[in-house]
């Protein structure tokens, strides 16, 4: 009895080796491969995962991003979200409900989805993220979806890192390794953090990504 129960212990532990090795690795590079799922400026990218939350128990969370610029191997990319209305204020969390996430990945071709400029979201009436008048008047396609994205200008994108340190930083957020996301399917970002002489690092926390849509 314990033979078998070896037996298939090993069994199990040998498929699970080869499909996250083998199968899995395989299957990702034929996909990047592919006209409708490739890496290129305009992509969405599904991404989910495990983390603990605030009664420090398990919860999955899930993020959809546009790829918004693409400068070398950085790769910017933008969080979909959907704004909040007056009289109902979403929460500040990033991340999609599953079911949010399911219908994304059924719709998010055929869905509107606005890219709405940073500094544009502190104006008008009400709090950031909020819809407004000024949001609804500079941006009329928001009275079909409310869901966005924050995107900066066109002439500030592919300009290289900048030169003032202190601007490092926040050229970093969201910013993610090219490299690591066409060979390893990964999100993995590029940080200052511990950097030296103002060089960027390529992170030791990676996202793994479920799916690259065009």
């Amino acid at each position: 009895m314990k033979k078998i129960i070896l037996i298939s212990v090993i069994t199990l532990v040998s498929f699970y080796l080869i499909r996250e090795k083998v199968y899995k690795p395989y299957m990702w590079k034929k996909a990047i491969n592919s006209k409708e799922h490739q890496l290129q400026l305009g992509s969405f990218i599904f991404s989910k995962e495990t983390g603990i939350n605030g009664s420090q128990s398990y919860q999955k969370y899930y993020f959809v991003f546009k790829v918004t610029e693409i400068d070398g191997d950085y790769v910017r990319l933008s969080v979909i979200r959907q704004l909040s209305q007056k009289d109902h204020l979403k929460e500040s969390d990033f991340s999609a409900t599953s079911d949010q996430y399911k219908s994304l990945k059924q719709n998010i071709k055929s869905l509107t989805i606005t890219p709405i400029l940073s500094e544009d979201l502190y104006k008008g009436d009400g709090p950031r993220f909020t819809l407004n008048d000024y949001l609804l008047s500079k941006y009329p396609a928001l009275k079909q979806s409310t869901y966005y994205y924050e995107d900066i200008p066109k002439e500030s994108k592919n300009k290289g890192i900048p030169k003032d340190p202190a601007d490092l930083e926040m050229y970093f957020s969201l910013v993610y390794s090219k490299k690591e996301i066409i060979e390893k399917g990964q999100l993995v970002p590029w940080t200052m953090t511990n950097s030296f002489n103002n060089q960027p690092l390529l992170s030791q926390y990676a996202k793994n990504i479920d799916l690259i849509i065009n």
